[in-house]
């Protein structure tokens, strides 16, 4: 993009998000770009660094999900217990796991140096470590890691680096979930291999900058978690090559978001600038028809990911569309959109469109079997 281009796009940007100051991005939010990377609403949203938690709050659709003070308060002392007495739990893990004989541990608190240093400090200390291999292990606790994402730099603390023996880096990922006889919950598992891969990106683009291989980052993750209903921890690693793949294309999306722009009205914006009392003082209904027109693709799995969820499904079930069944069932579809148009398909009452044919021939063979066994 020439400078000209980029100044256009970037003035773009700040017309759609209105006066208000772009929103960074933490790692759980760009981990919930990966979980649903066709949406055009999010990623044009995430490009311009509008607060979607504030847009749904406004438009009268605020998302269901976040922690209880209870879960946190749960999951600071789990992470405490991990690290303490310089992450000596931490290494009895990765002993076990990985089956490490590791003679020395060394253990760096990044925070120590003061917030406006920790960036800088965890640069130094990874180029270090990635130059000097004496065969140790060395534990970074609260580094500072940074992301480019569209045009702005998203900073990011994983829990724990950890420099092992073989001239690798693993993030270390601590969550207060339980793992059940060696199993946790699918879905939480996935979340928190997500928000890893994002940490795991952020390392590999610092080694690049470094001059070393990013490969030397591992793909998989130390996931630490309380053991059955104890709180002791255990360990398992998790592969987040497929999040890793997932997440590039999106961000890949984003900074390509200039093609997205080109379809949206001129003059669109979710300006979000407060009155006296801070209350945005442009209208919830107003800014709802700003959002429609920004083309979403809803998934149940955007509850539990996206601020923009309860909106986007609301919009899905007031048009009927087949997005609320799930992906899978969407994808099968094909170029089917909507419900009562897949039931009119099945039973025969509407001729299928150019390109439907196929998708027509399997409802209506679906339709025929379910009746046959309802008789």
């Amino acid at each position: 993009m020439n400078t000209l281009g980029e100044r256009t796009f970037l003035n773009r940007l700040d017309e759609l998000r209105g006066p208000m100051p772009s929103r960074p991005h933490d790692a759980r939010a760009i981990a919930a770009l990966a979980a649903n990377p066709g949406c055009v609403r999010r990623a044009v949203m995430d490009a311009a660094g509008v607060d979607k938690d504030l847009t749904a709050r406004h438009v009268g659709f605020p998302a269901p999900f976040g922690q209880s003070q209870f879960a946190i308060t749960r999951g600071n002392v789990f992470e405490a217990l991990v690290k303490e007495n310089g992450c000596a739990e931490l290494l009895r893990l990765l002993r076990e796991l990985l089956g490490l004989e590791v003679a020395q541990v060394g253990y760096q608190d990044v925070e120590s140096v003061g917030s406006h240093l920790r960036h800088s400090h965890t640069r130094a200390l990874i180029d270090r470590a990635a130059r000097e291999d004496d065969g140790t292990a060395v534990f970074y606790d609260h580094p500072l890691l940074s992301l480019e994402i569209a045009g702005h730099t998203s900073y990011l603390e994983p829990d724990v680096v950890a420099f092992q023996i073989g001239r690798r880096f693993h993030i270390v990922e601590i969550k207060s979930f339980s793992m059940i006889d060696g199993q946790a919950e699918p879905e939480k598992v996935a979340a928190a291999a997500r928000q890893a891969s994002v940490y795991v990106m952020a390392l590999r683009t610092l080694m690049a900058d470094l001059g070393h291989d990013p490969e030397r980052v591992s793909h998989n993750v130390v996931l630490v978690c309380p053991e059955n209903f104890a709180n002791r921890p255990t360990a398992a690693l998790v592969d987040v090559r497929k999040h890793l793949s997932v997440l590039n294309r999106q961000l890949a999306r984003m900074t390509g978001v200039e093609r997205l722009l080109e379809d949206l009205p001129d003059g669109l914006t979710f300006d979000l600038a407060p009155g006296e009392d801070g209350v945005p003082t442009r209208s919830a209904q107003e800014l709802a028809q700003a959002l429609l027109q920004v083309p979403a693709r809803y998934a149940p799995d955007c509850l539990s990911t996206c601020d923009m969820c309860m909106f986007c499904r609301h919009e899905a079930r007031a048009c009927g569309s087949t997005d609320l069944l799930g992906r899978q069932v969407r994808d099968q579809l094909g170029g089917v959109s909507g419900m009562d148009e897949a039931l009119d398909l099945a039973e025969g009452t509407r001729e299928p469109a150019e390109g439907q044919e196929e998708i027509a021939r399997l409802l209506r063979l679906a339709h025929r079997l379910r009746e046959e066994s309802l008789r």
